[in-house]
């Protein structure tokens, strides 16, 4: 399993803990929120440690190649900057490279949250479009197709508390957020 865009890590680490037969990646460009929780895998398993667990400094837009058909699942829970322009605007090479890495039948979550006033600064910092049900439908989900995925499920929702995340917990304290669920496959 691949997170990409891992933040602070958690998400993977409390996986990797939870299923020690399971390699879990987590993927992000910066490795500050990631220093703690990389020492911690290290460790002995008795004291927390997860050998099945590994950190990479990389861009959804330059996946390392050695990634290359591994992931039978692939996670992007509330992407923020460059990886959230990519895939809000369905960029060629940020999809091409979470395709790249999947391997057939692999599935994609991606979770997104924008609030048109509480996030103005970032969506015109990164030029973004409104992401609301219409445009997922009409200009997000057609470009997923195109680039070889099969929609599983595409919805907006107000639930967080379920999502793996350290920013679900965070958001799902604001009732006027949604997030926007895409879960897609790669074709077989």
């Amino acid at each position: 399993m691949i997170d990409i865009g891992t933040g602070d890590g958690l998400f993977v680490y409390r996986s990797a803990i939870q299923d020690r037969n399971r390699l879990y990646v987590g993927i992000d460009p910066n490795a500050r929120p990631l220093e703690k929780i990389s020492e911690k895998i290290y460790r002995n398993p008795s004291r927390g440690g997860a050998a099945n667990a590994l950190y990479l400094l990389a861009s959804a837009e330059d996946l390392p190649s050695e990634l290359n058909g591994i992931a039978s699942e692939v996670h992007v829970l509330f992407p923020w900057g460059s990886l959230l322009r990519g895939l809000i605007t369905a960029d060629a090479t940020v999809l091409y490279g979470i395709r790249r890495i999947c391997e057939p039948g692999a599935i994609v979550r991606i979770v997104f949250s924008l609030h048109a006033e509480s996030d103005r600064s970032e969506i015109l910092r990164l030029g973004l479009p409104e992401p609301n049900q219409k445009y997922v439908d009409a200009v997000l989900l057609p470009k997923f197709v195109a680039a070889g995925f099969k929609i599983v499920e595409a919805k907006q929702s107000g639930q967080f508390e379920s999502l793996p995340s350290s920013w679900a917990k965070r958001l799902a304290q604001n009732n006027r957020r949604f997030a926007y669920m895409i879960q897609i496959k790669t074709n077989d």
